[in-house]
């Protein structure tokens, strides 16, 4: 049914009674209740009601309607209670979504989060492409690279990760380590698939590398990290991360150049909600430890 403005009224008409106590309650002409209530049985095909002179009285196509228009009011009414009431509870779904390769970043914020607010279901995605905010897809999306721009969305810097060029021990000791940038042609290299991948890091090594030496390409951040770790050759990696780990050699420590700024995104509909808001302070604290070290 394409005009539910006609279904209110035969639902108001059949519970009242009368085309004036309608109009009255809907805050329309009583001839505009008389049109919506010839249209909608044209466009069924069946009388709806019984006209006296006492007002109009269902026929059994109008109580069947009157039925089904009662029992979808009721669920609009269920409907409003609970998404006013989502807007001042913190429970209910929570749907994330991110760049690949932080879900251990984040792990930690959802338990954090989920123990202080057991109520709340935590839906965790991550792809390759965007997840639409404006068609509710995610309250909260965390992306990596320039400023967002989708006007309905609201975007807050979280934390500039810094990056900085990394190899095995494995590998310095056959291949040793550049000394100067014009040593780098020398080295193999972990990269991208993506010869336009945007990152800054990326771009900087194209301007000082051949794409041949890339010797081993890939389009996720875990598998890039694997290969650096198993000598494969020269990669990027997350500093505070790549600190951490005994069996890795620091090439070259991270510069501003090379800075991935990562972003909260959400919709501008959604980002003073009590539950957004919660999320978000969780991360915010948690995200403040992820460049120390």
């Amino acid at each position: 049914m394409d005009n539910w403005d006609e279904i209110r009224t035969a639902f108001q008409v059949a519970r009242i009674g009368t085309v004036s106590g309608a109009a009255e309650v809907m805050g329309v002409h009583h001839a505009t209740v008389i049109r919506h209530i010839d249209s909608l049985e044209k466009r069924l095909g069946a009388k709806l009601f019984q006209r006296h002179a006492r007002g109009y009285t269902p026929t059994e196509s109008g109580r069947d309607l009157l039925s089904v228009a009662q029992t979808t009011e009721d669920q609009f009414g269920q409907l409003a209670s609970r998404i006013k009431g989502q807007g001042e509870t913190v429970a209910g779904e929570l749907v994330v979504t991110s760049i690949t390769g932080i879900a251990h970043l984040l792990a930690p914020v959802f338990a954090t989060f989920q123990e202080a607010h057991p109520a709340v279901v935590i839906r965790f995605l991550t792809d390759m492409r965007l997840y639409r905010l404006d068609y509710g897809e995610a309250h909260v999306a965390i992306r990596a690279g320039a400023t967002p721009q989708e006007p309905d969305n609201v975007a807050l810097p979280l934390v500039k990760m810094q990056i900085g060029l990394y190899g095995s021990k494995a590998y310095v000791a056959r291949h040793g380590l550049p000394n100067s940038e014009a040593e780098l042609m020398l080295h193999r290299f972990v990269g991208v698939d993506n010869p336009d991948n945007r990152a800054p890091f990326y771009r900087w090594l194209r301007e000082r590398v051949s794409q041949d030496r890339l010797t081993f390409r890939v389009n996720e951040p875990a598998a890039s990290e694997a290969a650096v770790k198993a000598g494969m050759g020269l990669g990027f990696m997350r500093a505070h991360e790549a600190r951490l780990d005994p069996d890795l050699v620091e090439v070259m420590a991270p510069i501003p150049e090379w800075d991935s700024p990562l972003w909260i995104v959400t919709h501008v509909d959604l980002h003073r909600t009590l539950k957004v808001q919660s999320f978000l302070n969780c991360l915010r604290q948690s995200a403040a430890t992820w460049c120390s070290g």
